[in-house]
């Protein structure tokens, strides 16, 4: 969205719902509750910073019923009503949605993101857009927004269920095989890089949420062929972030300056790589909680973890991978489509429980899950262009992003 469409991505999935080349203003639900599926919690849609995705659960699907849902849906992507009319009767509805939608955890989300992705469009976008755009949206501005990004080469279409796959594929190409993109393709845009000179610390006041310590370490999102051993790879760092936790955990139970803390390394749409660790000061002392977290990750960059402790981690992981194997044929196919649109949004796919077990069984035949490897991936989890965080006060200080960088930099080797 450029600066004077913000929230039109939002705004364009609020009125594929109300009218599109198939069917009439609200029509949609009406078709699909004949089908046995409830608006909200089987028929809904979401808005993120990277894509929208509009979702159907068919509770009984019939090859008819998905025939027909396919034809609405190819509808309300190609050609939903946007005009001065539709525009003006919905946006009571998102401008509703934008002004109740600040809250204290949406603020401190807001934070975070202003923190660590500064410079980069994720800091300030908002997929609900601003009041002054939505205002602004005319049927004109929000169709060229459409005509340029709802095209055929943006467009994924995931289907889980128990039917044969090949009716799938071809309900697909009879209901989205002759839609044309509008105009020339454009390219998708980057979302930029860390900006390594932008502020390492922020502070924010929010009474209703616990004073919390929020830190994050960023690097580039690349793109990278999701390969078998490019997941190997990555499972070495999960290992690495579980045996961080788990030390984490035995220190706060010890009686610490923490009520919990916890590392967690992901991909951020498409913006950044990231090892965020959430720290629970006891209190409000988030100095002192700050501290010992960083000495804990400190020690586990110098020391290596013992074989007892590599092997606990791993059999631990194991069992959720098996697990997630033996309760494969029951797993709801919602989840599966959740977890295609999660890969497909930092451009990864997805493999079946079995296959994702093997390659964690792969990985541990091959010796890669070693002290050594789990030293070195602990070091490389907390290097990259910058390390930030944020802390909530509860209360306003003034001195306390200052007190936190100089908290960053501190020395917790002894």
């Amino acid at each position: 969205e450029t600066d004077s469409e913000r929230g039109f991505a939002h705004f364009i999935e609020h009125l594929s719902f109300r009218g599109s080349e198939y069917v009439p203003d609200g029509e949609a639900k009406r078709v699909w509750q004949r089908f046995g599926a409830t608006f909200g919690s089987d028929t809904n849609a979401q808005t993120t910073p990277t894509s929208t995705t509009f979702k159907l659960d068919l509770p009984s699907a019939t090859e008819a019923g998905l025939d027909e849902s396919l034809k609405i849906m190819s509808g309300m992507m190609e050609k939903p009503v946007i005009t001065d009319a539709s525009v003006t009767a919905e946006r009571p509805v998102v401008l509703a949605e934008q002004r109740e939608q600040p809250g204290p955890q949406v603020r401190f989300g807001d934070a975070i993101r202003a923190t660590f992705f500064a410079g980069q469009p994720l800091a300030d976008r908002s997929p609900i857009g601003n009041i002054k755009t939505l205002e602004a949206a005319t049927g004109a501005t929000v169709k060229a927004f459409h005509d340029r990004w709802y095209r055929p080469e943006n467009t994924v279409v995931i289907i889980s269920g128990d039917m044969d796959p090949a009716l799938f594929g071809r309900l697909i190409v009879k209901n989205f095989a002759d839609w044309k993109g509008v105009g020339p393709f454009t390219p998708a845009p980057g979302f930029g890089k860390p900006d390594p000179k932008a502020p390492v610390s922020a502070t924010i006041a929010e009474p209703a949420i616990p004073a919390v310590v929020t830190l994050g370490v960023v690097r580039p999102w690349e793109y990278k062929d999701d390969t078998a051993i490019m997941n190997q790879k990555r499972l070495v760092d999960v290992l690495a972030t579980r045996l961080i936790s788990r030390r984490l955990e035995t220190r706060a139970r010890a009686g610490g300056s923490f009520l919990q803390a916890g590392v967690s390394i992901d991909d951020v749409s498409r913006s950044a790589n990231l090892t965020s660790v959430n720290i629970g000061p006891i209190g409000t002392d988030w100095e002192a909680a700050l501290k010992d977290v960083r000495a804990v990750i400190a020690d586990a960059q110098t020391n290596a973890p013992s074989q007892a402790e590599v092997d606990r981690e791993y059999a631990d992981f194991d069992t959720i991978m098996r697990t997630s194997v033996e309760t494969a044929k029951v797993e709801a196919g919602s989840k599966q489509a959740d977890d295609m649109v999660g890969a497909l949004d930092i451009r990864e796919t997805v493999a079946g429980p079995e296959t994702s077990y093997k390659i964690l069984q792969d990985a541990k035949a091959k010796g890669m899950f070693t002290p050594a490897t789990l030293l070195a991936s602990s070091k490389a989890i907390f290097e990259g262009t910058a390390t930030r965080a944020l802390v909530n006060t509860q209360t306003p200080d003034a001195g306390a992003a200052n007190k936190l960088a100089t908290a960053l930099k501190a020395d917790v080797s002894g």
